[in-house]
């Protein structure tokens, strides 16, 4: 399992695997390399068993600026005017962000500065994201004539209608205060607490069953696109299959015997 170091820091103990954004100068701007890198790194991630939880976080002034605008200008002086190298960013994009999405392992980004753009719809598309306190967060695409509509997938599918469209449609930028508020992320630290946080809250999940964390993660985000009947019907469902191994069987008596559960081996 390999990563560039210049663009993507990669760390793990304890069960928590930490990825670092690491392109301080161009404000972690999402190049084509970098897309690459996250995808590839959720992905090896997410399949090893000794890793419960992925943390997500950057290096320098900004969380990601979103895409790479100087790369992407550049390939305008391709042949087809860029047109092919635009459709293999936005692809690798989604496929980057519907890597964390369908990632095993549960994910959280530890954001500071601003998280703009693809760089706002990396933290929609964790599963939990703590800010720091004066993090911002926007989707100004319209204001340079390209509107966030890549973006817009993971953002309306975690902040309210009204406020993902005036987030787009204005975009202008929104405080962590308000995020929070909106459900963009789930809360707020001072900026020296940042990384001490999500390590506490990624240990804390950390501690949990592994198979039981896979099965809930992959349980939500299915049953979110269902009607409110085959929802409870596919959960019950999985709830019945949960019950059945034996994380559910050790994590029960535990409890029932009032000590600390000792989960099966992966």
């Amino acid at each position: 399992m390999t990563s560039d170091p210049r663009i993507l820091q990669v760390s793990a103990a304890d069960g928590i695997a930490t990825l670092i954004l690491n392109r301080p100068a161009a404000r972690n701007s999402l190049s084509l390399d970098m897309l690459h890198a996250l995808q590839n790194a959720f992905e090896d991630w997410g399949a090893r068993a000794d890793i419960k939880v992925i943390v997500l976080a950057a290096n320098g002034p900004a969380f990601c600026a979103g895409h790479d605008l100087k790369e992407m200008t550049a390939a305008r002086e391709n042949a087809d005017g860029g047109r092919a190298f635009y459709r293999v960013t936005m692809e690798t994009c989604s496929a980057t962000m519907q890597a964390i999405v369908t990632c095993p392992k549960p994910v959280i980004a530890a954001v500071h500065g601003t998280a703009t753009a693809a760089g706002c719809q990396l933290v929609a598309s964790c599963d939990l994201a703590i800010a720091a306190e004066g993090t911002r967060f926007a989707t100004p695409g319209v204001n340079i004539g390209l509107f966030c509509s890549t973006p817009m997938v993971a953002l309306s599918r975690n902040v309210g209608r009204k406020q993902a469209m005036k987030m787009l449609l204005t975009g202008q930028m929104t405080d962590a205060e308000t995020a929070l508020n909106w459900g963009l992320i789930s809360d707020i630290v001072p900026m020296e607490q940042l990384q001490a946080e999500a390590g506490k809250l990624a240990a804390l999940i950390a501690g949990k069953s592994g198979r039981t964390l896979k099965i809930g993660k992959e349980a939500f985000y299915a049953q979110a696109q269902m009607s409110l009947e085959k929802a409870y019907d596919y959960a019950t469902g999985v709830m019945v299959e949960n019950m059945m191994i034996d994380d559910a069987k050790e994590g029960i008596q535990a409890f029932i015997e009032k000590r600390a559960p000792e989960w099966p081996a992966p």
